[in-house]
C-alpha cells in the first residue's frame, strides 16, 4: 500500500481508518458500520457477557436475521436451532441497544441488502459483517469484508479490527456489454479468468468504460462475488449514479450534511497514477452470457459452449478435480450446456435479490408459464423488494408463469432453512455459490444470471437468453 503520492481507492480509506500499525504491518482498523446476523453473532455477544463488556457503538450497528428465516410461514420457524438463533438475535440486541429489523418488521431482508436499501451503507466508509459476502457494499466505494465470530465479538467491544492490509488489484471491463450480458456473466467470466484463488491477497477495484453505465444493482452483483474469486473485498468508485441511489434514504445523510458528504464521496477515486500490485485488462466482446457447470464458482462456461473433458485440465490433480465434479454434477464431457435439463429454478439471494432482477425476470416470462417438470421459486431480498415488487404487478407475472413467490430471506442460496434441494436435483441458481452440498445435501447447482434463470424456468433446460429472446 502506498504511503505518498498517488492512491487508489483502497489505500484512501485504509489510511483514513488507521489507528496504529506496527512495523510487520499488522494495523488497528476503524470500523464504520457493523452489520449482524443470526449465525455468526451469538457467540460473539456470549463473549461479551462473559468479560462483562459492552457493545462500543450501538448506533453504529445493525441487525437482521436472514440465514435460517423460512421464507414461508416466517414467524413459525421449526427447526429448533435455528428458531434459537433467532430469537438470542433478538434478546442480544435488545439488551445492547441495537437497532434490530425484526422478522414482522416490512424493512427486514438479507442483511446485504438491507444495508443498502436503508442508506446504512455508504462511500468511504469501513464496514464488517460476520459472512463472508459483505464485499457487496464495495458497490458504493466502501471496503467492507467478512469476518469470523471472534472479531464479530472485538468489532463489537472495541469498533475495531486487527488487519493486515491487502494489496491492490483493479480490473478493467472497457467497451459496452454485448447483447444478453449482464453483471452477473461479466463477474462470472472474471472468476473463470482469474480462479478462485486469482484475488488471494487483494482488494480488486472494478473499473473501464463497462462499468461506468451499470447501476448500483448491477455493480452490487460484481462486487457480491469478489470473494469467489479469493479477493478480501472488491470496490467501485462512487459517482453520480452512487449518490443518486444513496439520497434519501433512511440513513442517508440529508441538508448540509448531504452536502459535506459528495464533497468527500467524491475525492474518493483512484488518483491517475495510483499504483496497483496486479492489473488485468478485459474487452467485453469477450464476454458471453455465462454458467458454472462444476462444483466451483471457477467452472464457468460460456451457455453456448460445453461441458468440458477432464484431459482440459493443464495438471494432474487439475483433471482429478474436473472428473470429480462432473460426477458430483452427473454430467458427461462434452454435452451442450444447452442440452442441460433442470429440476428446479432459485431466483434470489443478496447476489440478484433485487427488484431490477426482479424486473428483468418479469419482462421474461411475462404471459409465458415455466416448463411442466420444472419448480420454479422466486424470493425477494427484502420485505421492502418485495412489496415494491407486489405494487408493480411483478408478483402476479410470476405466479401467473407458475413461480412460487416466496418472503423475503436467504433462502435457496444455502442449506441452512427448509428451501433445500433434494439430492441429485438440478438448479439454475441466480446465487453466488455452487460447492457440493451448498444448496442441500446432493444438490447440483448450475450459477447464472436471473434472466438465463427465468428463459431456463421456460424451457425446462439451460437457455441461451440471446436464442431466446
Amino acid at each position: 500500500m502506498s504511503n505518498h503520492g498517488p492512491k487508489t481507492l483502497f489505500d484512501k480509506i485504509w489510511s483514513e481508518h488507521l489507528v496504529g500499525q506496527r512495523e510487520d504491518g499488522t494495523s488497528l482498523l476503524y470500523i464504520d458500520r457493523h452489520l449482524v446476523h443470526e449465525v455468526t453473532s451469538p457467540q460473539a455477544f456470549e463473549g461479551l457477557k462473559l468479560a462483562n463488556r459492552k457493545v462500543r457503538r450501538p448506533e453504529a450497528t445493525f441487525a437482521t436475521a436472514d440465514h435460517n428465516v423460512p421464507t414461508i410461514n416466517r414467524e413459525n420457524i421449526s427447526d429448533e436451532q435455528s428458531r434459537i438463533q433467532v430469537e438470542t438475535l433478538a434478546k442480544n440486541t435488545k439488551e445492547h441497544g441495537i437497532e434490530y429489523f425484526e422478522l414482522t418488521d416490512r424493512r427486514q431482508g438479507i442483511v446485504h441488502i438491507i444495508g443498502p436499501e436503508q442508506g446504512i451503507t455508504q462511500p468511504g466508509m469501513t464496514m464488517v459483517c460476520g459472512d463472508s459476502h459483505t464485499s457487496t457494499h464495495g458497490a458504493f466505494g466502501a471496503l467492507a469484508f467478512g469476518i469470523g465470530t471472534s472479531e464479530v465479538e472485538h468489532v463489537l467491544a472495541t469498533q475495531t479490527i486487527v488487519q493486515k492490509p491487502a494489496k491492490n488489484m483493479r480490473i478493467s471491463v472497457n467497451g459496452k456489454l454485448p447483447f444478453g450480458v449482464t453483471s452477473k456473466d461479466l463477474i462470472l467470466y472474471i472468476i473463470g479468468q482469474i480462479g478462485t484463488a486469482g484475488g488471494n491477497g487483494h482488494v480488486i477495484e472494478y473499473a473501464g468504460s463497462s462499468l461506468k453505465p451499470l447501476s448500483m444493482e448491477s455493480r452490487m452483483t460484481i462486487c457480491n462475488m469478489s470473494i469467489e474469486a479469493g479477493a478480501r473485498a472488491g470496490l467501485i468508485s462512487p459517482d453520480q449514479i452512487t449518490f443518486d441511489y444513496i439520497k434519501g434514504r433512511p440513513y442517508a445523510p440529508s441538508n448540509e450534511d448531504w452536502e459535506k458528504a459528495i464533497e468527500y464521496w467524491s475525492s474518493l477515486p483512484s488518483d491517475q497514477d495510483a499504483f496497483y500490485d496486479n492489473e488485468l485488462v478485459i474487452n467485453s466482446d469477450e464476454i458471453d452470457p455465462m454458467v458454472t457447470w462444476g462444483t466451483s464458482p471457477e467452472d464457468v462456461v460460456a451457455v453456448n459452449g460445453y461441458v468440458p473433458d477432464p484431459s482440459s485440465g493443464k495438471t494432474e490433480n487439475k483433471q482429478k478435480s474436473i472428473q470429480r465434479s462432473l460426477d458430483y454434477m452427473g454430467l458427461k464431457s462434452g454435452t451442450k450446456i444447452t442440452d442441460i435439463k433442470l429440476d428446479k429454478i432459485f431466483i434470489g439471494s443478496c447476489t440478484n435479490g433485487r427488484i431490477e432482477d426482479l424486473r428483468n425476470v418479469a419482462s421474461i416470462v411475462k404471459d409465458k408459464k415455466i416448463s411442466s417438470h420444472v419448480g420454479g421459486m422466486i424470493v425477494p431480498g427484502s420485505g421492502l423488494v418485495k412489496k415494491q415488487a407486489e405494487e408493480e404487478g411483478l408478483s402476479q407475472i410470476f405466479i401467473d408463469a407458475g413461480f412460487e413467490w416466496r418472503d423475503a430471506g436467504c433462502s435457496m442460496c444455502l442449506g441452512m432453512n427448509p428451501d433445500q434441494l433434494k439430492p441429485e436435483e438440478r438448479c439454475a441458481s441466480t446465487s453466488n455459490r455452487n460447492f457440493e452440498g451448498r444448496q442441500g445435501r446432493g444438490g447440483r447447482t448450475h450459477l447464472m444470471s436471473p434472466e438465463l434463470a427465468a428463459a431456463s424456468a421456460i424451457k425446462g433446460t439451460i437457455t441461451d437468453i440471446r436464442d431466446f429472446i
